[in-house]
């Protein structure tokens, strides 16, 4: 059956839980009410990438983007658009200053800087609908490689793309994979790592949510170019949308002869399943990824050997996070030069990003490499709330670093980033403003990894505790002369000596922002004042003229600290005074100062 208009709902994590799936219910029951079901099909996508303004709805054909739908208003939305022919414009996104009168997604900012290839899918298939990503030309690619190209000739497509691995090392694939492939052993295995835990980082949920297929093409591709037929998707247990999905789409590629035993009579095998990890942040590194899948604690081996020589059952086994898989059908379809031309000359293709923090438009977004940060955070971000400043951005979660503002024209591939002290990572990008502290930035992330920390080496064990105590007496107002060279000296000595990637870039947090922040660790020490004015310890707060008597902190205020009579100026008792800013949040006059 032909529809004329198909409604595209976001129904991916971040939409759902703003009530997405009861969205689509009721858009369907409305349109089936109004007798327009035979022309306006309802269609539930993954992640449609704009998180903010969910939940979505996209009008295809005609690219119309309506936003933070609300059950109540689709009766209203049925009748005038898909009955009388009159898009509601206040229900749809308008960007600032826009003056179209019914703006279409290619004009919005959040769009149109974006290059979508691993996001390709995004928005346009029901990613439960193997015939959805076949309609989309999906798995055209396995065929092509299948039935016209060698495993050499595979392996040598991906070398010239110039793909470096989107896990956060950037390892190029096409070498990770003839090393794999000239491996001799009676078994070979293909990983998938899904065990994205970075804070602020959903990449790969989304993808697995949106575009399944294309993560199950890409390893059969892979598994066709090294040897393997046996493949493991690590996908953690907090995803379960995306655990969901992926099972679904396992399921529906073997009914179709695409997993299995001889697919296509080409005497191809290949089989795959999931394991749901635990959570722990340790087990995206590879050989505590495999220690965990072998039912063993998630702990590092020391490297060589690597696991393409000793992996998975002490067998070669290749490595790939999902960005990575879903880059590798797109390459095979559409050329190993083609792709080249994308990005810079040592980073090649685009990178997804999810962009979150003090930032207008937080979302997921695909760009190419190549462009600057700046063009990111305000261009597609929208730039920072509330009229506030710009302030950094850390980049590649708590083992990347913070990239001040006066570094906003740093091109985003992976030398540029390496060079300010931060790194790619697998994409995870926070936005800061002027009223974030640097110091405690640093030591929230330090926190996080000394938690993750599996305990095995001492230096990361112990020495990310004795920072982060460091840490937790400058914020509390109790910062010692030497503080800053003892952060100094124990990260130095934790990079040395850690034995996996988690326990040698621990310490990148503090070591960036005291590299481009230093004057604030030195205020908190010396002065005993935050500059950001965001660690409570070391605020006073005051009552100012502008007070009118109004009472209101009075009646907030949880130790009774503020006293004063009705119509009159109060005042704050400091020595009864907590901190808590009830007073700041609850004043409409601006009253309150804070030193």
């Amino acid at each position: 059956m032909e529809y004329r208009t198909h409604l595209m709902v976001c129904t991916g994590t971040a939409c759902v839980s703003c009530g997405a799936f009861d969205v689509k219910k009721t858009l369907e029951a409305e349109i089936k009410k109004q007798g327009l079901d035979k022309e306006v099909l309802v269609v539930g996508t993954g992640c449609q990438g704009f998180c903010a303004q969910g939940p979505i709805v996209v009008v295809q054909p005609d690219d119309i983007f309506y936003q933070l739908m609300q059950i109540e208003d689709i009766p209203f939305l049925v009748e005038e658009h898909f009955l009388k022919g009159r898009p509601v414009k206040k229900m749809m996104y308008t960007p600032p200053g826009e003056k179209t009168e019914i703006p279409t997604m290619s004009e919005i900012g959040f769009f149109n800087k974006q290059r979508l290839i691993a996001l390709r899918n995004k928005g346009l298939i029901d990613a439960e609908k193997i015939d959805d990503y076949i309609g989309r030309d999906g798995y055209k690619a396995f065929i092509k490689a299948l039935t016209e190209m060698t495993p050499d000739e595979i392996v040598q497509e991906i070398k010239d793309s110039g793909l470096r691995g989107r896990g956060g090392g950037g390892f190029p694939t096409g070498l990770k994979w003839e090393i794999c492939k000239k491996q001799k052993g009676e078994k070979k295995y293909i990983i998938c790592n899904a065990d994205e835990g970075d804070p602020g980082a959903y990449m790969d949920r989304s993808i697995i949510e949106s575009d399944p297929h294309a993560v199950i093409e890409g390893m059969l591709i892979g598994a066709m170019a090294i040897g393997a037929n046996e493949g493991v998707v690590y996908l953690r247990t907090e995803y379960p949308l995306a655990i969901t999905r992926l099972e679904t789409a396992i399921e529906q590629a073997k009914e179709y002869g695409l997993l299995g035993e001889d697919i296509m009579e080409q005497g191809f095998e290949f089989n795959l399943r999931i394991k749901q990890g635990a959570g722990a942040f340790v087990c995206g590194e590879e050989t505590a990824l495999i220690a965990s899948i072998e039912g063993k604690r998630g702990m590092p081996n020391k490297r060589p050997p690597f696991p393409a020589e000793s992996g998975l059952w002490g067998l070669p086994t290749n490595i790939n996070n999902v960005e990575t898989w879903a880059n590798i059908p797109w390459i095979i379809s559409n050329g190993s030069e083609r792709y080249a031309e994308i990005g810079t000359e040592k980073s090649k293709g685009t990178k997804v990003f999810s962009l979150v923090g003090k930032i207008n438009n937080t979302g997921l977004v695909e760009v190419p490499m190549g462009i600057t940060l700046k063009e990111i955070i305000f261009d597609i971000g929208g730039g920072v709330p509330d009229g506030k400043k710009f302030k950094a951005v850390q980049m590649g979660g708590p083992s990347g670093g913070c990239i001040p503002a006066e570094l906003e024209d740093t091109i985003i591939d992976y030398d540029s980033v390496n060079a300010t002290g931060a790194i790619m990572g697998s994409g995870g990008m926070v936005v800061m403003d002027e009223t974030t502290c640097m110091v405690d930035v640093a030591k929230y992330f330090l926190n996080f990894t000394q938690e993750e920390s599996c305990g095995k080496c001492t230096f990361c064990r112990v020495g990310t505790k004795r920072m982060l105590e460091i840490l937790q007496r400058i914020c509390d107002g109790n910062g010692e002369e030497g503080d800053i060279e003892k952060l100094e000296e124990l990260a130095a000595q934790i990079k040395d000596s850690s034995l996996c990637g988690l326990g040698q870039t621990a310490p990148n947090p503090v070591l960036t922002t005291l590299k481009y922040f230093r004057h604030e660790y030195e205020a908190h020490i010396y002065d005993k004042k935050c500059p950001a004015k965001a660690c409570k310890p070391l605020l006073t707060f005051g009552i100012n003229d502008q007070c009118i008597g109004c009472t209101a902190c009075a009646r907030v205020c949880p130790p009774k600290a503020i006293s004063g009579e009705r119509k009159e100026k109060h005042v704050i008792d400091q020595d009864k005074c907590i901190k808590c800013g009830a007073c700041l949040d609850t004043c409409k006059f601006k009253a309150i100062d804070v030193n």
